[in-house]
């Protein structure tokens, strides 16, 4: 590794050593929790260590909430999308329930269609939505949406080929 190489990881280290302690105190206060906040304060300094740009920052502490509520919140949505999916399982017969395995790979795709959608810009994601969760035919959903039956196709063709081939 050349020395500008080692720059970007040094600034994070520094961050690291000065700013641990306080972040993971402030995430648990936020979250109730030593474990999750312990792991997200790890998430957000990974987060930084794997950007291209350099991470100084005049004011570290503004810099590493910023990036913690957005850990946070990345964090809380897939909670609330393996609790919806635990509940649906839990209305299941007990002899169609899934295998662990099963289950932890299904969350893993939830988790990923949930963050390809979220990329999306909101109309494309809301006519894909009311497409394929409400069923709604595209014309109802032209007309929900003010948008022309072209445009809700293109939406919900580009929202299709993002769930399944990624943008």
């Amino acid at each position: 590794m050349s020395c500008p190489d080692i720059a970007p990881l040094h600034r994070v280290e520094v961050l690291y050593a000065a700013h641990h302690g306080w972040l993971r105190a402030w995430l648990q206060r936020r979250l109730g929790n030593a474990f999750d906040a312990a792991d997200l304060a790890q998430d957000t300094f990974m987060r930084l260590l794997s950007r291209s740009e350099s991470v100084a920052a005049r004011e570290p502490r503004a810099l590493l909430t910023t990036v913690a509520r957005g850990e946070v919140s990345n964090f809380l949505r897939r909670r609330r999308l393996e609790e919806a999916y635990l509940a649906a399982l839990a209305a299941l017969p007990e002899t169609h329930a899934p295998s662990p395995e099963h289950r932890a790979i299904v969350l893993e795709a939830l988790f990923e269609i949930d963050r390809r959608l979220g990329s999306l810009a909101a109309p494309v994601r809301k006519a894909f939505l009311l497409s394929q969760l409400d069923g709604m035919k595209q014309a109802d959903i032209a007309r929900e949406l003010g948008l022309s039956l072209a445009t809700v196709q293109r939406h919900i063709a580009r929202a299709a080929h993002s769930c399944f081939f990624g943008d």
